[in-house]
């Protein structure tokens, strides 16, 4: 997203760290896509205060890597600056303004404390769902694997301006940014397949080509997704396709190891809480038994304590 957007003429800075913030100062930030590598020279900075408010901030964090360094956004913030979830996961912001029994609830696994509702406040919010298949093969370094979809939405539904002419940059950008009136049920749709193939790629292995050709992960996947479909289901979640036609879709990505995957890989915090633990929680909320949810989780969180990477 950056490099293309900085490539389109828009004014882009980055928030990074390490290895990858010494690569980007010293080669920009580059893009391997469709053959070609593309390269874009952004500012880049570990430190918020060098970059001043900014009209959008876009979180790309693994969703339990934002609450520690919530408070560190401050210097980005205007009076009107946007704060885009780019996160996987339910979102902090998820019960904002949602009509219902659960209005303005916040959701401790994603939001331990509220911290993020308080810091960035869920008026701030631009929901976003990204749907590319990316790997950072080395720092300063992103190899695009698949998709160029981020749908965007306002927690109210409303197609605003900001949500409008951040769709335009990015559409500008060569990417495909629909702006929809309800993001949650986008929200749910991937959700759908990162609580189910994440934890058993990573508790197997496997590539999502594998998850879904193996009649025995496919089975489970498919149970976990049907627990979720019910919760979604009590909270006013429509879906816009069905669960075979989600498991077919995650397929066609083939042998794509999935982010958690990654993660365990590279002895880094697998997302564990956002994707498996908030469906759990929302679970009790609505009263809904998760069995098989409730086992993946216990052997993910395990695997996870075991190899160091509990986020």
């Amino acid at each position: 997203m950056a490099v293309e957007l900085k490539r389109a003429g828009y004014d882009v800075s980055i928030v990074a760290r390490g290895a990858h913030l010494e690569a980007i100062r010293a080669n920009g930030l580059r893009l391997r896509i469709a053959g070609e590598e593309k390269t874009a020279t952004v500012t880049a900075s570990d430190d918020p205060a060098d970059l001043g408010p900014q009209d959008y901030i876009i979180l790309t964090l693994k969703a339990h890597s934002v609450p520690p360094i919530a408070g560190n956004l401050a210097p980005l913030l205007g009076d009107e600056t946007a704060v885009v979830t780019g996160m996987n996961g339910i979102p902090f912001w998820y019960f904002h303004g949602l009509d219902g029994p659960w209005q303005d609830r916040r959701i401790e696994s994603v939001d331990p404390g509220g911290v993020l509702w308080n810091a960035i406040t869920p008026k701030r919010a631009i929901g976003c769902v990204v749907y590319p298949a990316c790997e950072v093969v080395e720092p300063g370094v992103i190899e695009h694997i698949e998709g160029n979809r981020f749908t965007l939405g306002e927690p109210d539904g409303s197609k605003s301006d900001r949500a409008q002419a951040l769709s335009k940059a990015m559409i500008d950008a060569g990417l495909r940014a629909p702006v929809k009136n309800n993001i949650r049920n986008e929200i749910w749709v991937k959700l759908w397949g990162n609580l189910s193939f994440n934890p058993i790629s990573a508790l197997t292995g496997s590539t999502l080509e594998d998850i879904v050709s193996d009649p025995d992960s496919r089975a489970v996947a498919r149970t976990m997704m049907i627990e979720a479909e019910t919760i979604a289901g009590k909270l006013g979640v429509k879906f816009p396709v069905d669960v075979d036609k989600r498991i077919k879709g995650a397929g066609d990505v083939g042998a794509h190891k999935t982010s958690m995957l990654q993660d365990l890989e590279r002895g880094r915090p697998m997302e564990i809480d956002a994707l498996i633990g908030a469906v759990q929680e929302l679970g009790c909320l609505t009263e809904t038994p998760t069995p098989a949810v409730d086992v993946v989780l216990a052997l993910t969180k395990r695997l996870a304590r075991q190899s160091g990477c509990y986020g």
